[in-house]
Order: C-alpha cells, then structure tokens, then sequence
C-alpha cells in the first residue's frame, strides 16, 4: 500500500513537470506567483496575507492542470474539431481565467496599498 501511495505522488510529479514543460500559461503562471511571493517578502506582508497569496497561486495552478488534462483528453476522443469539444475547452479554459482574476484581485488588495505608500499617496 505505501509503495502505491507514493507511486501516486510520483505520477501527480510527472503531471506538475509536464504542465509546466508544455503550457505557456503555466509558465506565465509561474513567473507572477514568484512575483507575488518576492512581493510578499519585500513588503513584509502578514500572516493571513501570506494565506491569501499562497491559496490564489495554488488555486491558479490547480485551475490550469485541470485545463490541461481536459484539453489533452478531449483531444484523444476529439481529435477532429468539434463544437462540444471546443466548449469543453472554453469552459475549463474559463476556469483558470476566473481563478486568475482572483488571483489579480487579491494582489491588488494586498499589494497595491503599500505600492501606493511608496509614492506617497
């Protein structure tokens, strides 16, 4: 049974490796979470901010390996175009779009107060 189990975090490892070798959002992904966490640690953010920043960068990642799976899937039962199988990948595409927004409107709670501060304003 242990030997399962960590067979399983080996193939959740691939599945990260592969999405961010082949997603260009992914990568886009990414750069900002390291950007917000550089963020984070410039401006000395709080704990239950840290909580905020680490859940929208998780929950973005998520988003977009669900996307990926669900692209790539529909693409082996699919693999001519096809109206359901494009709104299949719209909608998931859409997914990692709110979960991005999210991600962006909690930055700009966070973060945009003490960019201000530095301007003065």
């Amino acid at each position: 049974m242990l030997n399962d189990r960590l067979k399983s975090f080996l193939y959740a490892w691939n599945g990260i490796l592969a999405m961010f070798r082949a997603e260009p959002n992914a990568k886009i992904h990414l750069l900002a979470a390291i950007v917000a966490i550089g963020a984070g640690f410039w401006f000395d953010i709080e704990r239950s901010e840290w909580c905020a920043v680490v859940l929208a960068i998780f929950c973005v990642f998520a988003a977009e390996a669900f996307n990926t799976s669900i692209e790539e899937l529909t693409n082996l039962v699919s693999p001519e175009p096809h109206p359901l199988a494009g709104k299949a990948k719209d909608l998931a595409a859409a997914g990692v779009l709110f979960t991005a927004i999210g991600a962006v409107i909690v930055g700009f709670i966070i973060f945009l107060p003490r960019i201000l501060s530095l301007y003065g304003q």
